[in-house]
């Protein structure tokens, strides 16, 4: 790790941190090393500042681990990127016309069993995923057909391939085809993968895990109940409520690394990390990875993630994985909407890591 002070780094976690998230963990590799620090509180009502290398609860940057484990399965002839999925997963009732790319891509148009907002602004729930059902029922447990089938029991949303919406049953239902065509279980099948040969010991991707190892900071969901506002710590949750699309368990250094051999094209032949790295829709998504293009000349790929409470996650890379940004936040008691600020804050930081 280099011991050179980054003030700049310093400064946008403060800002993140003034806005009342209650804490953020950072990592920075780059031509001047590797830099780490954190900024707030591990817990609220306390002094001690997040840990470094503390684990948190990653949200979605676990569809970019689930989008390398298929095409890994693609590269090796398994299934392919154009075929209709439903033959891979008979009795589900899946559209025919539904491809592993649509999947991939958010335009297969299945329900979000996480519930579907509409744009005029109307809402269709699905598992609680929010406020005081959310925290009353966070540690149940969940089988992956049982989500998928929630959502194929829904009206889809349009017709396969005619639009772009982000749905968690997408990668659910990729985690169902890897186990169909792949040799084990999803979870196995991703240790074997991605994990093991990256040395990633500090990252969990299935399983119905509740409790984060420790070192951990502590995440707070802050809902309504009745009349009043309260604030809960929701550290543990059950990972199984979002498998292969937002449940992993990770650290900055295991994303840095994962992230960084994913660009340098460790883990994929090239033409399919091109794949994967092809923006499409309305906010510049690939397969399993955002496109953000900064200026010009710099170009950088992405995928953050939200656990349903109290933890969010990101992870950035220049296209040759040279250069990552990667970070853990934890919520505290923010009475404000964080996307009132957490968009700007964000951009802050990912150009000073990026363009300066």
């Amino acid at each position: 790790m280099s011991s050179q002070d980054r003030p700049d780094l310093r400064k946008a976690m403060e800002t993140f941190v003034g806005a009342g998230f209650a804490g953020m963990q950072l990592r920075v590799r780059d031509e001047r090393g590797e830099w780490a620090g954190s900024a707030g509180v591990r817990e609220l009502g306390g002094t001690a500042e997040p840990p470094v290398d503390g684990h948190f609860w990653a949200g979605s940057v676990t569809k970019t681990f689930t989008a390398t484990a298929v095409l890994q399965l693609v590269a090796e002839g398994r299934t392919d990127l154009d075929t209709p999925v439903a033959g891979h997963l008979p009795g589900l009732g899946l559209d025919e016309r539904i491809t592993l790319r649509m999947l991939l891509r958010h335009t297969s148009g299945v329900f979000n069993y996480t519930g579907e907002y509409y744009e005029d602004g109307t809402f269709a729930p699905g598992i609680p995923a929010t406020g005081k059902e959310w925290v009353d029922t966070r540690l149940r447990a969940y089988r992956m057909r049982e989500l998928v089938e929630l959502a194929l029991a829904k009206p889809a949303r349009f017709a396969p391939g005619t639009g772009w919406s982000y749905s968690n049953t997408n990668y659910t239902l990729v985690a169902l085809l890897i186990e169909a065509v792949g040799d084990g279980s999803f979870g196995d099948q991703l240790d074997r993968r991605i994990l093991r040969p990256l040395g990633l010991r500090d990252t969990v991707l299935a399983g119905e895990v509740t409790d984060l190892p420790e070192p951990y900071a502590h995440g707070y969901h802050r809902y309504r109940d009745g009349e009043d506002w309260v604030v809960t710590d929701v550290s543990r949750q059950n990972l199984s409520m979002l498998p292969a699309a937002g449940g992993a368990i990770s650290t900055t250094r295991d994303l840095a690394t994962f992230f960084a051999a994913l660009n340098a094209g460790t883990l994929l032949p090239a033409p399919l990390l091109a794949e994967m790295r092809t923006p499409h829709g309305p906010i510049d998504y690939g397969l399993g990875i955002f496109v953000q293009q900064l200026s010009e000349d710099v170009t950088v790929y992405h995928h953050n993630g939200g656990a349903p409470g109290g933890y969010g996650a990101l992870m950035y890379s220049t296209p040759d994985g040279t250069r990552t940004m990667t970070a853990g936040i934890t919520m505290g008691d923010v009475p404000a909407d964080p996307a009132e600020f957490f968009p700007a804050a964000l951009d802050t930081l990912v150009r000073t890591v990026f363009t300066a």
